[in-house]
Protein backbone atom coordinates (compact mmCIF):
# COMPACT_ATOMS: atom_id res chain seq x y z
CA UNK A 1 0.00 0.00 0.00
CA UNK A 2 1.72 3.25 -1.07
CA UNK A 3 1.89 6.51 1.55
CA UNK A 4 0.21 9.45 0.21
CA UNK A 5 2.06 12.60 2.08
CA UNK A 6 1.05 15.22 0.46
CA UNK A 7 0.39 18.44 2.36
CA UNK A 8 1.81 17.38 5.07
CA UNK A 9 4.85 18.90 6.38
CA UNK A 10 7.74 17.03 7.59
CA UNK A 11 11.34 17.97 9.10
CA UNK A 12 14.39 15.95 8.75
CA UNK A 13 17.22 16.62 10.97
CA UNK A 14 20.04 15.24 9.58
CA UNK A 15 18.97 15.08 6.37
CA UNK A 16 22.62 15.47 5.19
CA UNK A 17 23.33 12.47 6.12
CA UNK A 18 23.29 8.79 4.75
CA UNK A 19 19.90 7.85 6.74
CA UNK A 20 18.49 11.16 7.04
CA UNK A 21 18.72 11.75 3.60
CA UNK A 22 17.17 8.87 2.42
CA UNK A 23 14.08 9.55 4.87
CA UNK A 24 13.49 13.27 3.53
CA UNK A 25 13.87 11.44 0.00
CA UNK A 26 11.38 8.93 1.06
CA UNK A 27 8.91 12.00 2.32
CA UNK A 28 9.68 13.57 -0.32
CA UNK A 29 8.78 10.61 -2.54
CA UNK A 30 5.31 10.30 -0.78
CA UNK A 31 3.90 14.08 -1.40
CA UNK A 32 5.37 15.62 1.49
CA UNK A 33 6.65 19.22 1.76
CA UNK A 34 9.78 18.47 3.64
CA UNK A 35 12.13 20.81 5.38
CA UNK A 36 16.33 19.35 5.61
CA UNK A 37 17.43 22.62 7.51
CA UNK A 38 21.58 22.41 8.28
CA UNK A 39 23.49 22.85 11.60
CA UNK A 40 23.33 26.59 10.78
CA UNK A 41 19.80 26.90 11.24
CA UNK A 42 19.31 24.09 13.28
CA UNK A 43 22.26 23.21 15.92
CA UNK A 44 21.22 20.09 18.04
CA UNK A 45 23.16 21.77 20.92
CA UNK A 46 21.36 24.90 21.24
CA UNK A 47 18.49 24.52 23.46
CA UNK A 48 17.58 28.76 22.63
CA UNK A 49 17.86 28.24 19.06
CA UNK A 50 15.91 24.67 18.58
CA UNK A 51 12.84 26.57 20.44
CA UNK A 52 13.39 29.88 18.26
CA UNK A 53 13.39 27.42 14.97
CA UNK A 54 10.25 25.52 16.33
CA UNK A 55 8.70 28.92 17.50
CA UNK A 56 8.44 30.82 14.03
CA UNK A 57 7.00 27.70 11.86
CA UNK A 58 4.11 25.93 11.99
CA UNK A 59 3.50 22.60 13.59
CA UNK A 60 5.05 19.91 11.74
CA UNK A 61 3.46 16.46 10.66
CA UNK A 62 6.40 14.43 11.71
CA UNK A 63 10.04 15.04 12.92
CA UNK A 64 12.57 12.68 12.51
CA UNK A 65 15.65 12.93 14.40
CA UNK A 66 18.63 11.29 12.43
CA UNK A 67 21.91 13.51 13.85
CA UNK A 68 24.40 12.93 15.92
CA UNK A 69 28.02 13.59 16.30
CA UNK A 70 30.45 11.01 18.40
CA UNK A 71 33.04 9.77 18.95
CA UNK A 72 33.40 5.70 19.78
CA UNK A 73 35.93 4.13 21.77
CA UNK A 74 36.07 1.80 24.84
CA UNK A 75 35.49 3.33 28.43
CA UNK A 76 39.12 3.41 28.93
CA UNK A 77 40.12 4.86 26.00
CA UNK A 78 37.34 7.04 25.45
CA UNK A 79 38.45 10.88 26.93
CA UNK A 80 35.89 12.00 29.42
CA UNK A 81 34.87 15.36 27.58
CA UNK A 82 34.56 12.96 24.31
CA UNK A 83 32.11 11.21 26.17
CA UNK A 84 30.08 13.92 27.05
CA UNK A 85 30.37 15.52 24.30
CA UNK A 86 28.66 12.33 22.16
CA UNK A 87 25.73 12.43 25.12
CA UNK A 88 24.71 15.70 24.43
CA UNK A 89 24.84 15.46 20.43
CA UNK A 90 22.94 12.15 19.90
CA UNK A 91 20.79 11.59 22.96
CA UNK A 92 20.37 15.68 24.10
CA UNK A 93 19.82 16.92 20.75
CA UNK A 94 17.16 14.04 20.15
CA UNK A 95 15.85 15.63 23.50
CA UNK A 96 15.88 19.25 22.84
CA UNK A 97 14.10 18.72 19.59
CA UNK A 98 11.24 16.62 21.35
CA UNK A 99 11.03 19.01 24.03
CA UNK A 100 10.75 21.92 21.59
CA UNK A 101 9.12 20.37 18.64
CA UNK A 102 5.37 21.70 17.82
CA UNK A 103 3.82 18.40 16.04
CA UNK A 104 0.32 18.41 14.76
CA UNK A 105 -2.30 15.91 16.96
CA UNK A 106 -2.14 12.70 15.24
CA UNK A 107 1.67 13.09 13.82
CA UNK A 108 4.72 11.43 14.70
CA UNK A 109 8.59 12.13 16.22
CA UNK A 110 11.14 9.25 15.20
CA UNK A 111 14.69 8.91 16.44
CA UNK A 112 17.05 6.93 15.11
CA UNK A 113 18.67 4.75 17.62
CA UNK A 114 21.17 1.75 17.01
CA UNK A 115 21.69 -1.99 16.89
CA UNK A 116 24.31 -1.29 19.81
CA UNK A 117 21.86 -1.15 22.43
CA UNK A 118 21.05 -4.45 22.85
CA UNK A 119 24.10 -6.05 21.28
CA UNK A 120 26.93 -4.45 22.45
CA UNK A 121 30.37 -3.88 21.66
CA UNK A 122 33.91 -3.77 23.68
CA UNK A 123 34.91 -0.92 21.53
CA UNK A 124 31.60 1.07 22.04
CA UNK A 125 30.47 1.11 25.01
CA UNK A 126 29.24 4.27 24.83
CA UNK A 127 27.06 4.25 21.78
CA UNK A 128 25.18 1.10 23.32
CA UNK A 129 24.13 3.05 26.27
CA UNK A 130 23.24 6.46 24.48
CA UNK A 131 20.75 3.86 21.94
CA UNK A 132 19.79 2.51 24.97
CA UNK A 133 18.80 5.71 26.63
CA UNK A 134 16.73 7.42 22.97
CA UNK A 135 14.83 4.25 22.79
CA UNK A 136 14.18 4.16 26.37
CA UNK A 137 12.99 8.02 25.91
CA UNK A 138 11.21 7.61 22.46
CA UNK A 139 8.96 4.96 25.20
CA UNK A 140 8.33 7.12 27.76
CA UNK A 141 7.54 10.54 25.42
CA UNK A 142 5.17 8.19 23.91
CA UNK A 143 2.94 9.01 26.76
CA UNK A 144 3.38 12.19 27.48
CA UNK A 145 3.10 13.33 23.87
CA UNK A 146 0.19 11.10 23.06
CA UNK A 147 -1.34 11.19 20.56
CA UNK A 148 1.45 12.46 18.89
CA UNK A 149 3.24 8.85 18.04
CA UNK A 150 6.99 8.90 19.42
CA UNK A 151 8.75 5.87 18.13
CA UNK A 152 12.72 4.41 17.74
CA UNK A 153 14.02 3.17 14.66
CA UNK A 154 17.37 1.15 15.26
CA UNK A 155 19.61 0.22 11.95
CA UNK A 156 22.66 -1.98 11.94
CA UNK A 157 25.33 -2.19 10.01
CA UNK A 158 24.71 0.80 7.37
CA UNK A 159 27.60 1.85 4.43
CA UNK A 160 26.85 5.77 4.07
CA UNK A 161 29.17 8.38 4.45
CA UNK A 162 30.18 7.75 8.38
CA UNK A 163 32.49 5.08 6.50
CA UNK A 164 34.37 6.98 4.18
CA UNK A 165 37.10 7.85 7.09
CA UNK A 166 37.96 4.34 6.39
CA UNK A 167 40.41 3.59 3.75
CA UNK A 168 38.64 1.90 0.75
CA UNK A 169 40.23 -1.48 0.96
CA UNK A 170 39.81 -1.35 4.47
CA UNK A 171 35.72 -0.40 4.31
CA UNK A 172 34.72 -3.09 1.69
CA UNK A 173 36.96 -5.68 3.61
CA UNK A 174 34.66 -4.40 6.77
CA UNK A 175 31.46 -4.68 4.49
CA UNK A 176 31.61 -8.20 3.31
CA UNK A 177 32.65 -9.41 6.44
CA UNK A 178 30.20 -8.38 8.11
CA UNK A 179 27.26 -9.50 5.45
CA UNK A 180 29.11 -13.43 5.73
CA UNK A 181 28.03 -12.99 9.17
CA UNK A 182 24.54 -11.73 8.88
CA UNK A 183 21.29 -13.96 7.62
CA UNK A 184 20.45 -11.35 5.81
CA UNK A 185 24.12 -12.30 3.60
CA UNK A 186 24.42 -8.10 3.36
CA UNK A 187 24.71 -4.54 4.70
CA UNK A 188 22.39 -2.07 5.35
CA UNK A 189 21.53 0.71 2.77
CA UNK A 190 20.19 4.24 3.91
CA UNK A 191 17.03 3.22 1.97
CA UNK A 192 16.62 0.50 4.27
CA UNK A 193 16.12 2.25 7.15
CA UNK A 194 14.36 5.56 5.36
CA UNK A 195 11.56 2.58 4.92
CA UNK A 196 11.60 1.65 8.59
CA UNK A 197 11.09 5.49 9.35
CA UNK A 198 8.39 6.18 7.08
CA UNK A 199 6.75 3.11 8.67
CA UNK A 200 6.56 4.27 11.93
CA UNK A 201 5.76 7.61 11.28
CA UNK A 202 2.44 6.69 8.53
CA UNK A 203 1.24 3.70 10.29
CA UNK A 204 -1.33 4.98 13.25
CA UNK A 205 -1.18 2.42 15.58
CA UNK A 206 3.01 2.50 16.19
CA UNK A 207 3.14 4.32 19.21
CA UNK A 208 6.62 4.02 22.06
CA UNK A 209 8.66 1.20 19.77
CA UNK A 210 12.02 0.56 18.18
CA UNK A 211 11.95 -0.68 15.14
CA UNK A 212 15.24 -2.58 14.40
CA UNK A 213 16.54 -2.83 10.98
CA UNK A 214 19.94 -4.50 11.37
CA UNK A 215 19.87 -7.86 8.68
CA UNK A 216 19.83 -9.78 11.89
CA UNK A 217 22.90 -8.50 13.52
CA UNK A 218 20.63 -8.88 16.97
CA UNK A 219 20.69 -12.48 16.31
CA UNK A 220 23.86 -13.65 14.69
Amino acid sequence: MSVDLRNKRVLVVGASGGIGGAAADAFAAAGAEVARPGRDALDLLDEAGIAAFFEARPPFDHVVVAAAATKSGSVATLAQDDAEAAMNSKFFGAYRVAKAARIAEGGSLTVVSGFLSTRPSASSVLQGAINAALEALARGLALEKAPVRVNAVSPGLVDTPLWQGMGEADRQAMFEGAAKRLPARRVGRPEDIAQAILFVATNPYVTGTTVTVDGGGTIA
